[in-house]
């Protein structure tokens, strides 16, 4: 599963573990005598909105070569750059530091958090198992920049991070440099770029006019890769281990800092 709607399954999973700490700790903070319920839900939400500051500041820490690059992208939260570890432990620091002189909203907050935790580590180990199970690399015919007919399989044998895009997609455009130096930098890698529902003139003149090199450009005029993937949107990023198997997914925009964190933790 990649996504539901116009949004990533990962993005839909964190809003739902928010929403459910939420709740509960409202709900628990009812049934404790002098503690307001609106006071720990209105803590949860603060501590996630820090947590997730500190999250995000230490990715771009992590990867600060790779963004001092590319500063724009330091705000392109949608590349999943997140080290959730630090978010979590600063969330927690948070309630307790807020929590210190009202200590009979610790529970309440400290319980909310827990259940979002647990629900999202629980849809994480759900969502591991559907990419799994997910269709291999599907045997698709499509066609090269020089009008050859190639099957998408013939990839098979080694990671393949297979791209969806079109040249009227402002956020697949903007990743196509990030593609190009990937390339370069993990040729044991097979960067497949597959352009959705265009014709060859018009690949052509896109890369052409943004002076790309790239290799391995791929063309799917009827789109029936998304199709088959079930992809819901431009552009998506599919990541296949050596035997064919999904092993990640990306909804939207990524950066080089995603992507090398991607190809860490998978290959």
């Amino acid at each position: 599963m990649i996504g539901i709607g116009p949004f990533s399954i990962q993005v839909v999973i964190i809003v739902i573990a928010v929403l459910l700490a939420w709740v509960t700790a409202r709900l628990v903070a009812r049934r404790v005598p002098d503690v307001s319920h609106k006071a720990a839900g209105s803590m949860v939400l603060d501590a996630v909105m820090w947590g997730l500051l500190a999250a995000r500041c230490a990715f771009v820490i992590g990867w600060w070569e790779d963004y001092l690059a590319a500063p724009m992208s330091i705000i392109a939260i949608g590349d999943g750059g997140f080290t959730w570890w630090v978010g979590v432990a600063v969330a927690l620091a948070y309630i307790a530091w807020r929590t210190r002189l009202a200590t009979t909203l610790r529970g309440p907050v400290l319980t909310g958090v827990a259940s979002g935790l647990i629900a999202w580590f629980m849809a994480g180990g759900v969502l591991g198992l559907l990419q799994n199970s997910a269709p291999p690399l599907p045997d698709v015919q499509l066609v090269t920049l020089d009008d050859r007919s190639v099957a998408l399989s013939a990839y098979a044998g080694r990671p393949v991070v297979l791209n969806l895009w079109a040249s009227w997609c402002p956020p697949c455009r903007r990743e196509m440099p990030v593609f190009e130096q990937a390339q370069v930098e993990f040729p044991e890698v097979a960067f497949v770029l597959v352009n959705q529902g265009e014709s060859l003139q018009q690949a052509q003149d896109f890369l052409q006019n943004e002076h790309l090199t790239l290799t391995d450009v791929l063309l799917d005029s009827r789109s029936e890769l998304m199709r088959v993937l079930g992809a819901r949107g431009l552009p998506t990023t599919l990541f296949f281990d050596a035997q064919g198997r999904m092993v990640d997914s990306h909804l939207g925009e990524i950066t080089m800092a995603g992507l090398k964190d991607k190809m860490r933790r998978l290959f």
